[in-house]
């Protein structure tokens, strides 16, 4: 019983319920437009996959990566901030927060990745030039892999996992390093490596980039010559990851230094507002990437306004609008009563004999009939089948 009602207690919400309310709102949001951002920009990577550089492969996995977060967080975060407490049990708690772990540090992974392919093509771009897809798919592997491993950390007793101290939603316990020295260890391991070096590198990699393009244009002219085909592709793709990654850290920052206010200083002075808001913030850095891209990248974006076209051109051809159709019937009568006139003066009406110019009234049949010339002397007459037999004649040709 006293394990049941500390759980229960765990799990019940320690902020206003209009603050979880509110939060249910955002996330709500939040969920709306990261899967209609995510789906898109990986539908147009689906689309331009013959065409995709080795460079945009992070770019789709980064979207892989934020569309998981959304489709394994939001749906159980929603309906539990709504209701003022977890919903969902101990065990769903520690899948939960084993996908959050996972989802965002593959991101932050991945877009180190991605800061040290920009950085190999810019500053040594007679090494870049050899990037292929195979290092491509083998540094994405490696992404998911490093990410896997302080992911699953916690379920094999290096760390711990419990409900944030918000109470309606579940993440590392950033309390146990107060008394546990593994939870120490792992969180120290975890800030370190998963924090402190990707930042790092990231911040390096732009820096030499920055510093190589100020210092020498014709590196850069270089890395962007005409034997690549790719005039000033490279440096866009370092424009946007540098936005990207702003975008993140920016995200992500105030979580952290909450987690280790909590993890390194005197955990119960850290308000649980704090975390609500910081965890509000590293939420929405499932927004940013297909934002960045859709809108400011022109290959991505030529290609989402075709497939749109597409669509739209499939959606009208399935449900004619009311003007095509009376074009449609107008453009038929018109075709029907449209006629042209001989050299000598004379009108021709489709649907006319060519024997019959003066009562063509009598030649606007409905659909072709056969004929027949009957020889009557020396005089040819054309008559129809039909009237071959209501009346036979005695001799026809």
């Amino acid at each position: 019983m006293g394990n049941a009602s500390e759980t229960s207690s765990l799990f019940a919400s320690s902020i206003s319920r209009e603050h979880d309310i509110l939060m249910g709102f955002l996330y709500s949001a939040f969920c709306l437009l990261s899967l209609v951002g995510n789906c898109t920009l990986l539908l147009v990577g689906y689309h331009k996959r013959s065409t995709l550089k080795p460079a945009e492969f992070f770019i789709i996995n980064l979207s892989i990566s934020d569309l998981g977060m959304t489709l394994s967080l939001f749906p159980l975060a929603i309906p539990s901030a709504f209701s003022h407490r977890w919903l969902f049990g101990e065990v769903t708690c520690q899948l939960y927060a084993m996908c959050g772990v996972l989802f965002g540090l593959s991101s932050l992974t991945n877009l180190t990745a991605l800061s040290l392919v920009c950085c190999l093509k810019v500053c040594f771009p007679n090494h870049g030039n050899k990037f292929s897809f195979s290092h491509a798919r083998l540094l994405v592997a490696g992404v998911w892999c490093y990410a896997s491993v302080f992911a699953v950390g916690p379920l094999a007793q290096w760390g711990r996992y419990s409900a944030e101290p918000y109470g309606t939603a579940c993440c590392i316990d950033w309390h146990a390093p107060n008394y546990e020295l593994s939870a120490l260890s792992y969180i120290l391991c975890l800030f370190i490596f998963c924090y402190a070096l990707p930042c790092t590198v990231i911040f390096l990699s732009y820096t030499f980039i920055l510093l190589t393009v100020r210092g020498s244009r014709q590196a850069v002219q270089q890395h962007v010559s005409p034997q690549t085909k790719t005039t000033n592709a490279h440096a866009l793709i370092v424009k946007l990851s540098v936005a990207v990654c702003i975008g993140f850290l920016g995200a992500w920052s105030p979580y952290a230094v909450v987690a280790m206010w909590a993890a390194f200083g005197d955990a119960t002075q850290v308000p649980p507002t704090a975390f609500a808001l910081a965890a509000i913030f590293a939420k929405s850095s499932t927004i940013y990437n297909p934002m960045v891209y859709l809108l400011c990248k022109p290959n991505f974006r030529e290609c989402l306004c075709r497939d749109t076209s597409l669509l739209r051109q499939m959606i009208y051809r399935g449900s004619p609008q009311p003007q095509e159709r009376f074009g449609a019937n107008s453009q038929r009568n018109k075709d029907i009563t449209a006629s042209t006139r001989f050299s000598n003066g004379q009108q021709e009406s489709y649907g006319a004999c060519l024997n019959c110019t003066e009562n063509t009234a009598l030649c606007q049949l409905a659909s072709p009939q056969n004929t027949a010339c009957i020889l009557t002397g020396s005089t040819y007459t054309e008559v129809t089948v039909q009237q071959l037999v209501d009346k036979p004649q005695t001799d026809f040709l």
